[in-house]
């Protein structure tokens, strides 16, 4: 049986269109606004990454951590992100939703209880940041059998024979990362150069969903949009932040902002 995840790419392919993947922290700023923005983003976007609240971030950039420390602060654990999915997928249950987040979280409740987990709430898929290939091939492997993704990611120095590697060990989607950068960092390179390097990648496989991330914004993402998927996080987390900060329905505003994503990739 096919994934929600690669029907969701079906899905957008028949349309001629990227898969617009979002990505907000579970919990920000409350469990209850979490859930509203996610319903709410859900009628726009095709596959919904959620990010379990973390306070040693290797890669998140500002944005990123700020969603972080306001779930933090109001004391979410990874039963909230669980819980959080569940509700979600209660009302959305084609809707695929991809947990990310750091391996000591998972080490520390151990890999078995948390895909356990992960499976009674409706998880579709998993980024483990810091957990490398090959390293990762055990619990990608514990993913596949409970018929979860395992997202595997790749970057401009991954080098050829790691990336042939990497894709014929990976699932449904690989995350290419854009630049050498944390998130929410402004695009260094050019979207010709990312799509010259993204290209190479299709080349060695061209039936793998690849997604692009790091840097996608409203202004580049229209010229990224030959790519199988895109990823949005800092511009929302940021766009979370500034709606706070002005006392404003948090859950309209990311509406909005993904509407008009959606639009930029038509």
């Amino acid at each position: 049986m096919k994934s929600k995840i690669a029907l969701a790419f079906e899905k957008c392919k028949k349309e001629k269109r990227p898969a617009l993947i979002t990505y907000t922290v579970a919990g920000d700023n409350t469990k209850a606004n979490s859930l509203k923005i996610l319903n709410k983003i859900s009628r726009h976007a095709d596959i919904l990454e959620l990010g379990f609240p973390h306070n040693t971030p290797i890669a998140d950039g500002g944005q990123i951590q700020g969603s972080s420390h306001r779930a933090l602060k109001k004391g979410i654990k990874l039963r909230d992100v669980f819980q959080i999915v569940k509700k979600f997928k209660k009302v959305n249950p084609l809707k695929p939703i991809i947990l990310m987040g750091y391996f000591n979280l998972v080490f520390q409740v151990g890999e078995n209880i948390f895909l356990n987990n992960c499976k009674a709430a409706g998880v579709d898929g998993c980024i483990i940041v810091d957990l490398p290939y090959p390293e990762n091939k055990t619990f990608a492997n514990k993913c596949k059998k409970k018929s979860i993704n395992f997202i595997q990611l790749l970057s401009p120095t991954t080098t050829k024979d790691r990336i042939r590697k990497i894709i014929k060990d990976s699932h449904d989607m690989v995350y290419y990362i854009s630049m050498l950068s944390t998130t929410g960092g402004k695009l260094k390179v050019s979207p010709k150069k990312i799509l010259e390097n993204y290209g190479k990648i299709k080349r060695i496989n061209k039936h793998k969903n690849v997604v692009i991330g790091f840097g996608i914004t409203n202004k580049t993402i229209g010229s990224l949009k030959k790519a199988d998927g895109l990823v949005v996080g800092s511009h929302l987390c940021k766009a979370i932040t500034n709606s706070l900060k002005k006392r404003l329905n948090t859950a309209k505003v990311l509406n909005n902002v993904v509407y008009n994503l959606k639009k930029k990739i038509l």
